[in-house]
């Protein structure tokens, strides 16, 4: 007899639903009002219409299905229906990036976001070409980097601090690596034998200055590691001292 064939159930959800982190804790049923920005993208450029699916997270329970209950100029009205994720576990690793110029620290949000740590912590060391950050601003990055990709659950923000500061709040359960240009032990051998907290600490443009570099060797948290014979842009560490954690120490 020739071979049945049943046509393909659509997948659920589907590939192409939109997905957003909401501030208000879902649950089963939950009506949600979109607003503003968010809004705008899901009814213009989305072109949501009733009855669409939308992946909803709220940093909280994890991530639910829903659909689209009506459209207006304003807002957007979805229903939940369905929770798919619970809030994902996170391994327990900080970044703590020296501040950069605006452009090279919004790769660093971005690209620390989708490769999982749990908090970016920013740092001002004497070379540091800024000494602010927009934490609204930073927020929507970390944000709109989590909603790409697929993430559950978003990274705690600090404020920045001062080197000497982040030094002296410093908790010893909490393993301090430092990229160290001056050289360290392999990143990838030290982060693989590590066992428990730890952060990850880079510098500015232009590197720590002697004094900072020394003050970070005496903390007894800290660990000086090396990430290969090239001199790294401070974007570029951050990128690649957490590739090589996430690969030795990490949830890949």
């Amino acid at each position: 007899m020739p071979a049945t064939h049943h046509p393909k159930v659509p997948a659920w959800p589907p590939k192409s639903a939109p997905r957003l982190f909401v501030a208000e804790t879902l649950a089963m049923g939950a009506v949600v009002r979109i607003e503003g920005n968010p809004a705008h993208y899901l009814a213009r450029v989305m072109r949501a219409a009733p009855g669409d699916v939308v992946i909803l997270c709220d940093d909280v329970t994890g991530e639910w299905a829903a659909r689209v209950a009506e459209v207006t100029k304003r807002d957007v009205v979805l229903e939940v229906v369905e929770m798919l994720r619970l809030r994902e576990a996170m391994p327990d690793l900080w970044l703590c990036p020296a501040l950069l110029k605006k452009d090279r620290f919004d790769l660093i949000l971005e690209k620390a976001t989708e490769l999982g740590v749990s908090r970016i912590a920013p740092v001002i060391t004497r070379r540091c070409v800024a000494d602010k950050l927009n934490l609204d601003r930073a927020r929507a990055i970390t944000t709109e980097a989590a909603e790409q990709c697929a993430r559950t659950a978003l990274p705690q923000l600090a404020e920045p601090v001062k080197l000497d500061a982040l030094l002296s709040g410093w908790s010893t359960e909490r393993a301090l690596f430092f990229a160290d240009e001056a050289g360290g032990e392999p990143a990838a051998a030290a982060f693989a034998a590590h066992q428990g907290p730890a952060a990850i600490l880079t510098g500015p443009e232009g590197g720590f200055d002697d004094a900072e570099r020394a003050a970070i060797r005496a903390h007894p948290a800290a660990r000086p590691v090396t990430l290969g014979p090239r001199i790294l842009r401070g974007e570029t560490a951050a990128i690649a001292a957490l590739s090589v954690w996430m690969a030795s120490a990490g949830d890949w």
